[in-house]
């Protein structure tokens, strides 16, 4: 009788914890996606972590640096499930600029192969701060590439892939579009924090960065990534 009572009791054990087993597979806090975003590229450096909402959904940004490499993985909250993935190295090709470019079929050649059974949609020749550089967007299943490319060595300079459906419903811009916004008003600026906000019904982000003895605040629409507030200060 008391062995029946015990295995009745460790079955309704069983039975309580799956639910709490289903949950787990979510993320739920920056602490847990840190630890994820670094099962994912092992030995790396966790530089900056944020929460964004994506979908009325919240996700959560890691930007890590491996080597000279830095990487950015998005995660979604609910399930876990990695949304977006990026990594680039800056360009120091200055002293190759006079040489010639690679043609863009060698580069599309480089494309297919690093993504394989992938569709290139576009191929186009750019510069970035007078560097010649290949942006190649591809796509795959539910899957949006674009990778950069040196046009004059035909190294890979970036690599990144995002769910596509899950980037094109967002309702908002986005913390690395925000940051990016943020970059361009004050360049060599770092970040200090990154915040989405409902600032009087109005969605915005609200960013803090420093440069030597200067403090920036900007406030960003979260909608149309207009600068809506900007200020500085000085450290006496």
């Amino acid at each position: 009788m008391k062995r029946f009572i015990m295995t009745t009791a460790l079955l309704m054990s069983a039975v309580v914890m799956l639910p709490a087993a289903a949950e787990a597979k979510g993320i739920k806090s920056i602490s847990a996606a840190r630890k994820k975003a670094l099962r994912e590229v092992k030995s790396a450096v966790v530089t900056e972590a944020d929460i964004d909402y994506e979908n009325g959904g919240i996700v959560y940004e890691i930007d890590l640096a491996k080597g000279n490499r830095d990487y950015t993985l998005i995660y979604r909250g609910s399930d876990g499930k990695l949304m977006e993935y990026e990594w680039d190295i800056e360009n120091m090709e200055y002293n190759r600029q006079g040489k010639k470019n690679i043609s863009k079929a060698q580069i599309k050649k480089k494309a297919k192969k690093k993504v394989k059974k992938a569709k290139i949609t576009s191929a186009v020749l750019r510069y970035d701060d007078g560097l010649a550089e290949y942006k190649v967007i591809l796509k795959k299943k539910s899957k949006r590439y674009e990778l950069v490319y040196s046009a004059k060595t035909g190294k890979l300079l970036g690599y990144e892939w995002k769910i596509a459906k899950f980037s094109t419903k967002s309702k908002y811009i986005g913390l690395a579009k925000a940051k990016s916004i943020a970059r361009k008003k004050v360049p060599g600026a770092q970040f200090v924090k990154v915040e989405f906000d409902n600032d009087d019904g109005v969605p915005v982000y609200e960013i803090e960065m420093r440069s030597g003895r200067v403090e920036y605040d900007l406030t960003i629409h979260a909608k149309t990534g207009k600068i809506l507030e900007y200020d500085q200060d000085i450290d006496d």
